[in-house]
């Protein structure tokens, strides 16, 4: 086992510089810096020096006629034409270790807490998924404790989901109910272009300290660069991978995939690639399946992640939703309806699936879900005839089954956010609903 002077030592050791190479800046453009640096790659970080202030650090992005293209991982105040850039012969690295549960970190996982640094091995950010072959097969539920989600659309260990909504139904809380009691070994909540002002409140009012003490937060807010917000991801990903190598069942929550769809565009845009559906350069739908998928099952661990997709105008299909759906493993929709009516969580169980259900429940369960999910279905056709008085009790014997359960039904569904239930319990409440499933 190390020791933390030993991760100093090898911290020290790993960052120990004995030459250095420099370039020059020739202009800055929008969030784009052109300049002249010798045998430079793309994903190389570099140190560009700023007049009266510290250095800042720069990404290699591109090259174009023969110039090199950096983008900022700060602010470009202070650079000016001829100024200095150290190139540092290596890609963003990440401290990672035991030490960082509980702790809040920044996009290239520095220290946010003033809890002292951060020591441990140092991973370069852009990691390979796991080998397909090599995936261990999902069998095992991931329980959440959330009723909705372990009753009807239960997650496997290592299984992706979407939790697809608009502004304002309960993705925060949502979040913070599955940090707090799902049977994961360690939370990685990433929040990708998040309000400041949310922050704090997520961490204080959602988290709580329950959930705090099992998690590292990755931040990157709104004000900072596009490029820190794309990284801020990149870091969240392999400080879980750390945990998932070190045989630990690991849960990722990534609010939302939308900000870094918004971050990559800008990042596209500013070294000139072409604007396609909504503007959306190809580099954002080719970043999103890389990301996605180093999250899974591994030979020693796992990695389930719930990624957040904020739709634009509560439109399901618009493209980074549409991208997004197709890679992940299932999908949960909140939506705003059930949230005006104080349902919540505000899932719409019909328009929400776990692709990984069937191979992770029991028989029973299966049948208990379906069961349920068709007496939900039989009312939603119904309800506008059920709500104008349209439709007279004995028309329809399905629609009279589905009147009788629906107000139990609802109240499963519904759940408190302190409340918390094993995948046991939850599935006994179908049963006491539904009756014996034959």
């Amino acid at each position: 086992m190390t020791t933390p002077k030993m991760n100093y030592i090898k911290d020290k050791v790993a960052n120990a510089n004995f030459f250095d190479i420099y370039g020059k800046v020739l202009n800055v453009s929008g969030l784009s810096i052109e300049a002249l640096t010798p045998a430079s790659f793309v994903g190389e970080l570099c140190s560009v020096e700023r007049f009266d202030v510290d250095p800042m650090l720069a990404e290699v992005v591109g090259f174009r006629e023969g110039k090199t293209l950096l983008m900022p991982i700060g602010d470009v105040q202070g650079i000016g034409p001829n100024s200095l850039i150290r190139t540092m012969g290596r890609p963003l690295w990440v401290k990672v270790s035991d030490a960082l549960i509980g702790r809040v970190v920044n996009a290239i996982g520095e220290p946010l807490d003033d809890k002292g640094p951060i020591y441990g091995e140092r991973r370069s950010v852009y990691q390979d998924p796991p080998h397909p072959l090599k995936r261990k097969i999902i069998t095992e539920p991931l329980e959440t404790r959330i009723k909705a989600i372990d009753g009807l659309l239960t997650v496997g260990k290592g299984q992706r989901v979407g939790i697809f909504a608009g502004s304002g139904v309960g993705k925060s809380t949502l979040m913070g109910m599955l940090a707090r009691n799902s049977s994961a070994d360690v939370n990685v909540v990433i929040l990708v272009g998040e309000r400041g002002r949310e922050v704090r409140k997520f961490i204080e009012q959602d988290l709580t300290e329950e959930g705090a003490k099992k998690s590292v937060i990755v931040v990157a807010t709104s004000d900072q660069p596009a490029l820190l917000r794309v990284k801020a991801v990149m870091t969240g990903m392999t400080i879980a991978e750390y945990f998932r190598d070190e045989g630990l069942d690991v849960l990722v929550m990534m609010d939302s995939v939308t900000r870094l769809a918004m971050a990559q565009r800008e990042v596209g845009l500013s070294i000139g690639e072409p604007p396609t559906t909504r503007g959306y350069t190809p580099s954002v739908f080719a970043l999103l399946p890389k990301v996605l998928e180093r999250a899974g099952t591994s030979e020693k661990g796992s990695i389930t992640a719930f990624i957040t997709v904020l739709v634009e105008g509560d439109d399901m299909n618009e493209p980074v939703a549409d991208a997004v759906r197709s890679i992940l493993d299932g999908h949960i929709v909140l939506t705003r309806a059930l949230a005006h009516q104080t349902h919540y969580p505000a899932i719409d169980i019909l328009q929400s699936i776990s692709r990984v259900m069937d191979d992770v429940v029991s028989e029973k369960h299966k049948k208990l879900a379906n069961r349920m999910r068709e007496l939900l279905a039989v009312y939603g056709e119904a309800e506008d005839l059920i709500n104008i008085g349209a439709y007279q009790h004995g028309n329809n014997p399905k629609i009279d089954e589905a009147l009788d359960f629906i107000d139990p039904i609802n109240k499963f569904l519904i759940q408190q956010v302190r409340e918390s239930y094993s995948l046991e319990d939850t599935v006994r409440m179908m049963e006491e609903i539904l009756g014996p499933i034959s």
